[in-house]
């Protein structure tokens, strides 16, 4: 596509064209198609170029592609073994109920951290919510947002498709960027308790028959100690050689084995070590249906990011900035709010954000570690809003209306608003 420039009018009729097609229900993958397509011939570009954009903006997430499929093996072991399950229960019963929003916070946080998406997370502890709701008289609106809060504060530091996203968006190890966003998961994680604490008696309680009934059997879910080892080996793993550049361990920083390669094998070390070995077919069948769905929206939002990329609409926003006097800096944690905000997705919103603003953002002096943690952050600001499916199913687990689910979003923007302004003054700023 050498010499093509569309017109930053056409990058943008076509993003809102897919914006809306999502909000009118039309598969993902389809709008955001149908609006690079639409944007590109309006912007300027044949039907041949146009085909050259989109298959030039696909070919761009890939290697994002490869990881997260590659990623499916750990997921898939991780929800179907049940230890996501065990490690969930484990962290209640040691937090007690005195410090149910805390527990309910840390444990969607820590299952989301250890590779599991962050809707089946929330779906894996609401009903330990909804019982300790019950019993504590917690309001469906403090239980949702601990989960929910948790979730985006463990989904930052995790191996899931977002974070490979903006590792690859800006060319940098997986670990590195799991790395950079600890301190700002940890101060999500506080603010979700601090402000799930205040709201815990706002709003509709957990009624009796909303209770799953029974005890949950962990007879057939395995031991603690055995549920932690894939993430554990995983973790270990992905951090050698951050820690190794860390300390100046040269052996240590010259360990550089690709996520695509540690996250399948820590999931199979993990089965075995639960004495699942028998079931690696089904765990990994189950984890790549499981990543279908996204892999499928990350080729959409790669054919829409051709067409932003193939665009000067990163010129008019750099100029836009200099213009307005602000520092450039901000582009990123925008870019992020921005992108995630069009489509109710945190990693089809990395994915936007990086192929669409990254060079900008590179250009105006951001380090590359610094604007993958600031446009990850970004996009949990307002990620969960209706027209994506975290919202819908997030309120059928809680069992809430729409309207109730509504009244949460404020509340999550708090969470995801936090974790973006430390990201944002720690590396925009300070390192």
């Amino acid at each position: 596509m050498d010499g093509l420039t569309i017109s930053w009018i056409g990058a943008l009729v076509g993003l809102a064209l897919a914006i809306v097609l999502i909000l009118r229900k039309l598969n993902p993958v389809y709008a955001l198609f149908l609006g690079a397509i639409v944007g590109a011939l309006i912007g300027g570009a044949n039907l041949e170029q146009t085909v050259g954009v989109l298959v030039s903006g696909t070919q761009s997430v890939m290697g994002t592609v490869l990881r997260v499929l590659a990623a499916g093996v750990l997921a898939g072991v991780m929800m179907e073994s049940g230890a996501a399950e065990t490690i969930a229960q484990a962290i209640v019963r040691k937090f007690g109920g005195s410090r149910a929003i805390l527990a309910l916070a840390l444990a969607t946080m820590i299952i989301t951290a250890v590779g599991v998406f962050i809707p089946v997370a929330v779906l894996i502890v609401a009903p330990i919510a909804l019982s300790v709701g019950n019993k504590m008289g917690i309001s469906k609106l403090a239980l949702i947002l601990a989960l929910s809060g948790g979730g985006k504060a463990g989904n930052i530091i995790s191996p899931n498709p977002n974070t490979i996203a903006a590792a690859r968006g800006f060319d940098l190890d997986l670990s590195r960027v799991m790395l950079a966003g600890f301190v700002p998961a940890v101060c999500g994680l506080i603010v979700t308790v601090l402000v799930a604490s205040l709201l815990k008696n706002k709003g509709v309680k957990v009624a009796d028959e909303e209770v799953p009934g029974g005890e949950v059997d962990m007879s057939k879910y395995p031991p603690l100690g055995r549920a932690i080892v894939a993430p554990l080996v995983a973790v270990v793993l992905l951090m050698i050689n951050p820690i190794g550049s860390i300390s100046g361990i040269e052996a240590l920083a010259n360990f550089k084995v690709d996520a695509m390669y540690i996250l399948p094998l820590a999931g199979i070390i993990g089965m075995l070590a639960m004495r699942q070995g028998g079931k690696i077919l089904s765990y990994t069948a189950s984890g790549l249906n499981k990543m279908t769905a996204t892999v499928l929206i990350l080729i959409g939002a790669g054919g829409i990011a051709g067409l932003i990329a193939a665009s000067d609409l990163s010129t008019q926003v750099v100029a836009l900035i200099d213009a307005s006097g602000i520092s450039g800096t901000f582009l990123a944690p925008i870019s992020g709010i921005l992108m995630a905000a069009a489509t109710a997705s945190t990693s089809t919103g990395v994915i936007l954000a990086t192929g669409s603003f990254g060079e900008a953002i590179l250009n105006m002096g951001t380090a590359p570690l610094a604007a993958a943690v600031m446009v990850h952050t970004g996009a949990t600001v307002i990620d969960s809003l209706p027209q994506g499916n975290y919202f819908h199913v997030t309120a059928d687990a809680m069992k809430m209306s729409i309207r109730q689910r509504m009244g949460v979003i404020p509340y999550e923007a708090i969470v995801g608003g936090t974790m973006m302004i430390v990201a944002t003054i720690l590396y925009g700023f300070i390192l």
